[in-house]
């Protein structure tokens, strides 16, 4: 049988969130892949030391520093990554942040810094994006198993991730028709910061490490041109908030 997938060699791809995490998985194994990536995080001293390791490697890597819910920070990275290549041809948004609370003690700022990160900083990056990446281009947006079900604590977290499914399946809609593929991924419990750091007492045995979750993102990023995945969940096989 044929193998009619795209390739991700000499692609353009901007990862948000890349400083650690998911988003440092996955711009490892699109280096791997010799992907011209663009590596964007919020964080300078983050996003800087993962881009020089992976070009030590020999990875096409470049740093970008910018909050993802800023527009003008955005679209200053957008412009540096034509600059610097000429086009883009897919955006991951990887970048995501939570505060572990109840719902008494979540104020109306920390309720917005976490929307603003999760929802509002893919909504810039792809209504951004969206105006110069080619027919066949590509958005990502991972999401969470908390867009599925809910646990305590989380309100502002669940809130962002449901949202960014709704802005994920209207966008499919919406750009469809101009060939441009959008595709949400679903992740289970991940062996990241963004979990170990903030409970250092999970069974790091039900979670799964990040490199499984990119492998499925370039899974998608490298369907046939006339085939898209919308949606796709990945698991680790003790997934606990997910039957």
């Amino acid at each position: 049988m044929q193998d009619d997938s795209i390739p991700l060699s000499g692609r353009v791809v901007l990862v948000t969130g890349a400083g650690s995490g998911l988003g440092a998985a996955l711009c490892e194994r699109l280096g791997t892949e010799r992907a011209h990536v663009a590596a964007l995080d919020i964080d300078e001293h983050k996003v800087r030391e993962v881009a020089g390791r992976l070009c030590a490697q020999g990875a096409d890597i470049h740093a970008h520093v910018a909050d993802v819910g800023e527009a003008g920070a955005v679209r200053r990275v957008l412009d540096a990554v034509l600059d610097r290549h000429g086009r883009l041809d897919a955006v991951v948004n990887c970048a995501a942040i939570d505060v572990t609370a109840p719902v008494a003690q979540i104020d109306e700022a920390t309720w917005e810094r976490v929307l603003r990160t999760n929802l509002t900083g893919p909504f810039v990056v792809s209504r951004q994006a969206c105006g110069v990446l080619p027919r066949g281009g590509q958005i990502v947006n991972v999401a969470s198993t908390a867009a599925r079900r809910a646990w305590p604590n989380a309100c502002a977290y669940h809130a962002s991730k449901w949202g960014l499914m709704g802005l994920t399946q209207a966008l499919h809609a919406e750009l469809r028709p101009a060939g441009i593929k959008v595709s949400a991924v679903i992740a289970g419990g991940m062996r990241t910061p963004f979990l170990l750091d903030r409970f250092p007492d999970i069974d790091v045995g039900t979670l799964q490490e990040p490199s499984r979750v990119a492998r499925a993102i370039c899974c998608v990023l490298t369907q046939p041109e006339d085939s898209v995945i919308p949606e796709i969940m990945v698991l680790p096989m003790r997934e606990t908030s997910w039957p």
